[in-house]
């Protein structure tokens, strides 16, 4: 049971929860998702290339990105590349890493959408004088969204979690935040709590728009 101090410290950590959720924990999930998944895209076709050099190459960089882990990513850029004579910001090198790490995830999820549209799609569009990039976009692309949805959704709520490994660069963000205003009455415990309630919110908030955009997506293909 809380006694009263504690919940005035709750409610007090409130305001400043609420600032590092929507200027750093939101910011850098919206940033880096939409950032990975231009580069999924890229390295989902080159996978899919017929060059076998360029497939080659994706399939290496998934790899290393799943082979590692994200800290680790995220520490390199922050703090190895200073070595290198290249210093980036905690911010922007917390976007790198996680744009990194979601398009490594997620281009295997864009390629095996790709390749689950039916192949007579493209022989379809190539009798009608089709060239590749306008099959994809107007006939592949839009069919491999549907199949796309859920996975990527489940890409996009892990990444709002993963965010808070950006505290240990001294981004502030949602968990950097409760470690600051625990930290001069070690009510860790009670702040903690508290973010971890902020984190299930928006998770909720996203598994809820993703359950009505896959309801959209099937009314679509029903009709």
């Amino acid at each position: 049971m809380l006694d009263p101090a504690t919940w005035r410290l709750v409610g007090d950590s409130l305001g400043p929860l609420l600032d590092g959720t929507l200027r750093g924990t939101i910011p850098l999930t919206v940033i880096s998702f939409v950032l990975g998944l231009v580069l999924a895209l890229v390295v989902a076709l080159l996978r899919l290339s017929s060059v076998s050099a360029l497939s080659a190459l994706a399939r290496g960089y998934v790899s290393l990105i799943r082979g590692t882990p994200l800290l680790l990513q995220l520490f390199i850029i922050y703090y190895g590349l200073p070595s290198m004579g290249i210093t980036i910001d905690p911010f922007p090198s917390a976007v790198i890493a996680f744009t990194l790490n979601v398009g490594g995830y997620a281009s295997e999820v864009v390629r095996a959408a790709i390749l689950a549209v039916p192949r007579g799609q493209w022989e379809a569009a190539a009798t009608v004088g089709m060239g590749y990039p306008t099959t994809l976009r107007r006939i592949v692309l839009p069919q491999a969204t549907r199949v796309a949805v859920p996975p990527l959704s489940n890409t996009l709520i892990a990444l709002v979690k993963d965010t808070s490994l950006a505290s240990t660069i001294q981004v502030t963000e949602l968990l950097r935040k409760a470690q600051e205003v625990a930290a001069p009455t070690f009510e860790f415990f009670t702040l903690y709590g508290v973010a971890a309630g902020y984190y299930w919110v928006i998770c909720l908030a996203l598994s809820f728009t993703q359950s009505r955009l896959e309801t959209r997506l099937d009314r679509y293909v029903a009709a």
